[in-house]
């Protein structure tokens, strides 16, 4: 195992973030993400867990916000609904400097937080 990481995101205050921000959707989640997520009443949840798993990638590798951009990492979603992750560009390099061969994600949320689980193996 190469490190763990984890975040928790207050749902409510995300919301009003994207709110002010609306171009925030943008800027923090790729086009394939947000279209996941499209039929949802209600999305801010699950981009909540999915800013959550960008923070616990960064986490893993013991690096902060703003080690690679937040379209170097995103959530893809199996058919059975099993989420992954996808790293590319920077943030790909720097897994491959670290020794990262693995990745292993846990999302989940609750009416007030949303939390992501990563393993960098």
């Amino acid at each position: 195992m190469i490190g763990i990481g984890v975040d928790v995101v207050d749902i409510d205050r995300f919301r009003r973030s994207l709110q002010r921000t609306p171009s925030m959707r943008t800027r923090l989640f790729t086009a394939p993400e947000l279209a996941d997520l499209a039929d949802r009443v209600d999305q801010v949840p699950g981009l909540a867990a999915r800013f959550a798993a960008r923070e616990a990638v960064m986490k893993s590798l013991g690096l902060g916000l703003g080690a690679f951009g937040f379209h170097d990492v995103w959530v893809e979603r199996a058919e059975s609904g099993a989420p992954s992750l996808a790293v590319t560009g920077p943030a790909l390099r720097l897994a491959q400097d670290a020794g990262v061969t693995r990745w292993h994600l846990s999302l989940t949320h609750s009416d007030l937080v949303a939390v992501a689980y990563v393993v960098a193996e």
